[in-house]
């Protein structure tokens, strides 16, 4: 990986994240993947995976089981030199666990009061409930052709608890609905296990990618407390993940992320550019994980998991053959604080991109803006 940035800084002396993001996007010649980390099997460029120890008394085994983790001191947890308070854990989810969350993500926070991108063009009525608009399209063999898109398929993002204003790039207490208690307890326990205690899950942005989507690059900076760290999660395909510098000028690590792998971006790390320039077709093992339902392992009691029906789990299934859905959680506030009276107005960094990114498709080799936002920082 440095090997390539040293080239591509030297072929012009420009953004190197913005050359290496269109370098992992491109699709014809395909990009070599051999520099990219993967985090599964421990290969990395120049050996720069390094062990990161957890907290297994932070989480008691019934706490994790409860919200579908495995123990804590089961979990492969990882850092990367010169990224200090970047964690990467690979799948902790109990086998079976999975296929919750991913319906929790299709069928459930994309229900009003939340918000989502097709509301910026669909009356509220046609948003209501996208799920039951969408399940007997997403049931029909894939052999017979059917248009339009189901709404689902035009899902591109949802926000949660503090609703993000995309204009602005601010979060204001005018715009809240309750954040799922089940999406908090599961944050509050990865976070506790990595050092973090009493993260308070107030906000989340869940996007939706196709398998021709890419996120722009950019920088988590509207929350009023940086001290609290940021969360992924990410279920489905498998993608490009590149983490970059304080600065777009530098040189950033390109890393997969698959199915159940979960980040956490704290102190130095916690404002540091990333993009994902691109999805990728799961592993087989992570993939099989996903194609046929099955109990999740042994329900504890107070457990957040439900069962997952086979009716719903053919939707879910169908959707995520070609998609990836990853979850953003942040605490927005710090102790003591609140917002302003008035929204912040938009920061004047001087800087691209610095802002929460949209992402976008490509059809027929053209882009296509898939929100009506101008918030996203498009490579091209």
């Amino acid at each position: 990986m440095a090997k390539m940035a040293a080239s591509m800084v030297a072929e012009s002396g420009e953004d190197v994240f913005r050359k290496m993001f269109k370098f992992y996007k491109r699709r014809d010649p395909p990009p070599d993947l051999r520099e990219v980390t993967d985090f599964s099997s421990g290969a990395a460029s120049g050996g720069k995976i390094v062990p990161v120890k957890l907290d297994p008394a932070a989480v008691s085994d019934e706490e994790a089981a409860c919200v579908g983790l495995q123990p804590i001191r089961d979990w492969r947890a990882f850092g990367l030199q010169g990224y200090p308070g970047f964690i990467f854990i690979s799948n902790p989810f109990l086998r079976g666990s999975q296929y919750f969350w991913v319906r929790q993500c299709l069928k459930t926070y994309p229900q009003k009061p939340n918000v989502c991108n097709l509301d910026m063009h669909m009356s509220p009525s046609d948003t209501q409930d996208i799920w039951a608009r969408s399940v007997q399209a997403l049931r029909t063999p894939a052999s017979v052709k059917r248009q339009p898109k189901a709404l689902l398929e035009r899902l591109r993002w949802v926000t949660l608890g503090y609703h993000y204003n995309w204009d602005t790039k601010t979060y204001s207490a005018k715009s809240y609905t309750p954040f799922p208690a089940d999406l908090h307890m599961l944050s509050e326990r990865i976070t506790a296990a990595c050092g973090f205690p009493g993260f308070n899950s107030e906000a989340a942005i869940l996007n939706y990618y196709r398998s021709d989507s890419s996120l722009g690059i950019h920088v988590d900076e509207s929350e009023l407390d940086h001290s609290r760290p940021l969360l992924s999660l990410s279920f489905g395909q498998s993608s490009i993940f590149l983490l970059g510098g304080p600065h777009r000028r530098d040189p950033p690590t390109a890393m997969f992320m698959h199915s159940g792998d979960v980040m956490l971006m704290s102190g130095p790390s916690r404002l540091l550019y990333h993009a994902v320039p691109r999805i990728l077709p799961a592993p087989p093992q992570r993939a099989a994980l996903l194609e046929e339902l099955s109990c999740a392992s042994g329900l504890q009691t107070g457990s957040v998991l439900e069962p997952v029906s086979q009716e719903d789990w053919d939707v879910c299934s169908r959707y995520i053959q070609s998609s990836r859905v990853n979850m953003t959680v942040r605490q927005v506030l710090g102790p003591g604080q609140s917002f302003p009276e008035e929204p912040m107005s938009a920061l004047q960094t001087g800087d691209e991109g610095r802002m929460v990114g949209c992402h976008d498709d490509e059809n027929g080799g053209k882009r296509k803006r898939t929100c009506s936002d101008p918030v996203g920082t498009v490579e091209t």
